[in-house]
């Protein structure tokens, strides 16, 4: 091996070695995923459901960001409320997606108490600073069509107030057969279709 060969390969060495040359890939900020039983993968794999899919899809898209489920199943406005201070301090999210309100709804809850919920949590990711997705919802037909339109009014009106970017219908393209037995709940063969209604929202957050 000659002398020019040896030197060549101690300088590249050294270059690898050196603080500052080599750089850690930057570390992944989190999507403070905040819902109930539709985004908790409820009666179906984890891995099937919606949030697990997003991840991946974000991974594949060499996208810096890793989603935080804290859905709960059964979870309201006001009990939202409640817990988002601390998941907020604990997980410090970039972004923080609201899917909220669909057990308010089928519970008839006043549309005012909902609102009031939404909006303060709204008012308390706003202070940190994180951009939202906030995701609407819609209620069957049989909850009378002045409840309906109330419920389905909090939405757009809060993005607007907000200033928040909105998926007006969480389950958008997802058929009354897509659904689980207890006809709530997808099935895991419609968590594509929710990824993408999601992801097509989410986007532009993501730049």
């Amino acid at each position: 091996m000659s002398i020019l060969t040896i030197l060549k390969r101690a300088l590249l060495f050294a270059a690898l070695c050196l603080p500052g040359i080599v750089h850690a890939a930057p570390a992944a900020k989190n999507i403070l995923l905040f819902g109930d039983s539709l985004s908790a993968g409820y009666g179906i794999d984890t891995n099937d459901s919606w949030p697990s899919l997003l991840q991946r899809e974000l991974e594949r898209g060499r996208y810096p960001f890793r989603i935080v489920n804290a859905s709960i199943s059964g979870e309201t406005t006001l009990g939202g409320r409640q817990r988002l201070a601390r998941l907020l301090e604990q997980h410090r999210p970039a972004i923080v997606i609201v899917a909220l309100g669909a057990n308010d709804g089928l519970r008839g809850f006043s549309s005012a108490d909902i609102e009031s919920n939404l909006n303060d949590m709204l008012a308390q990711i706003s202070r940190t600073r994180a951009q939202v997705l906030l995701v609407g919802m819609k209620l069957p037909p049989n909850y009378g069509e002045t409840y309906i339109t109330q419920f389905q009014a909090i939405f757009p009106r809060l993005a607007a107030k907000h200033r928040v970017r909105l998926l007006p219908f969480l389950l958008e393209g997802v058929s009354a057969e897509q659904f689980q037995a207890d006809y709530l709940h997808p099935a895991a063969a419609t968590q594509p279709q929710i990824m993408r209604n999601v992801l097509g929202s989410l986007k532009p957050l993501l730049r």
